[in-house]
């Protein structure tokens, strides 16, 4: 055997890469121990882009296509080998295979609550997530700037500092965004446009892109949005004593349907009371149910209809961190009696202006103040 065969089996002829793990961002091609031939062959993939670093510099960049690495294709190299008087010699140089496709579903989200000042709710404490895509537009910067000497490099590698840029853009711009929180969901879609406008400098200084950045969900704590479940309550059964009114006439009408007992009572006190009426009413009518022409009282001028009366107010009060009622003035003085409402009490009702302490409410302060007169002496027996 030859020192021309020897020395042949150490040349690169055919240099090409292919990968179908989907996660590789960059491939160094193996060349230790061995020099790519003056002519050789080098196969750039669609989605794929090779760089070339010869003695630690960045030599090179080839975009897809067939190249023969001749003077002509390595002019960056070609300076750098002296290859300017024909000289046709193997050379040494590191070969790197960057993948230009997207990587998509990559997700991100907020580790800790951000604090934003909401218009309607003050400060609220909010979380978000969602997903986005990247993509390296400018393999010589990626490769100076984040691989290196990276000999495999991976889309996770750069995947958690990218979530860093993102959730600290977007705190950044919920919080100065003034977009109440009711109306976040509506402009999920502006929002996220304003992100990725706002991360892109940065990103392009890696040599990447962001072309697609979504926001899937924002959300309260928990407690908060347990307390709007309850506004969103309120809101639905509207006029808070003619919802009393109902469902104190359904539960006697489910009392009446009861077998025996106080339900029995109930119904036939109900039946009774209905059958007075119905039979008062129908003796004033002839058969058929006819008004008789000599007991139709006359004509009268109108009458000036009674004053309105106004609905009762009614408070909800704060008990253990979670609202409770409504209750009418009458029951909660029955609660200062028995302790359970105090002047520090936070109270609230429809039209005030958050929540306050029930001493500092006119119209409930006067229940810590007037004693109830004592009690009559028991009559006597007989």
């Amino acid at each position: 055997m030859s020192i021309f065969d020897i020395l042949g089996g150490e040349f690169i002829e055919i240099i090409e890469w292919t990968d179908d793990s989907r996660d590789t961002m960059v491939y160094r091609y193996p060349t230790v121990g061995k020099a790519i031939k003056y002519g050789a062959k080098l196969t750039v993939r669609e989605g794929q882009a090779a760089v070339f670093i010869h003695e630690g510099q960045l030599a090179d960049v080839f975009q897809p296509g067939l190249y023969m690495l001749e003077t002509n294709n390595l002019p960056v190299l070609t300076r750098l080998q002296h290859w300017d008087h024909g000289f046709r010699s193997p050379f040494k140089s590191e070969v790197y295979f960057v993948n230009t496709t997207r990587f998509n579903d990559l997700k991100w989200g907020t580790k800790n609550p951000v604090i934003a000042r909401d218009p309607e709710f003050g400060p609220v404490r909010i979380r978000a997530f969602g997903t986005y895509s990247m993509r390296v537009t400018d393999p010589g910067r990626f490769m100076t700037e984040i691989v290196g000497t990276d000999g495999e490099f991976t889309r996770d590698e750069i995947s958690f500092q990218l979530r860093n840029i993102i959730v600290q853009e977007f705190s950044r711009m919920i919080a100065g965004s003034g977009i109440p929180v009711l109306d976040m969901a509506a402009n999920t879609g502006d929002l996220g446009q304003m992100v990725a406008k706002a991360i892109s400098p940065t990103v392009a200084a890696y040599g990447l892109t962001i072309p697609e950045f979504y926001i899937e969900n924002i959300s309260l704590p928990d407690e908060v949005e347990r307390m709007l479940d309850k506004r969103t309550s309120m809101g639905i059964v509207g006029d808070l004593n003619r919802f009393g009114q109902y469902a104190a006439s359904e539960a006697m009408l489910n009392a009446s349907n009861q077998a025996g007992g106080m339900g029995a009572g109930i119904g036939a006190g109900l039946g009774a009371g209905m059958g007075a009426g119905l039979g008062a009413a129908m003796a004033q009518r002839g058969p058929w149910g006819a008004v008789p022409q000599q007991q139709q009282a006359p004509q009268q001028a109108p009458q000036t209809p009674p004053p309105l009366h106004h609905p009762e107010t009614v408070w909800h009060i704060a008990v253990n961190g979670q609202a409770d009622g409504p209750y009418g003035r009458a029951h909660l003085g029955r609660l200062v009696r028995e302790g359970a409402f105090t002047r520090e009490t936070l109270v609230w009702t429809p039209g005030q202006d958050g929540w306050k302490p029930a001493e500092e409410v006119a119209e409930l302060a006067q229940l810590f103040t007037v004693a109830p007169p004592p009690p009559p002496p028991p009559l006597p027996k007989g």
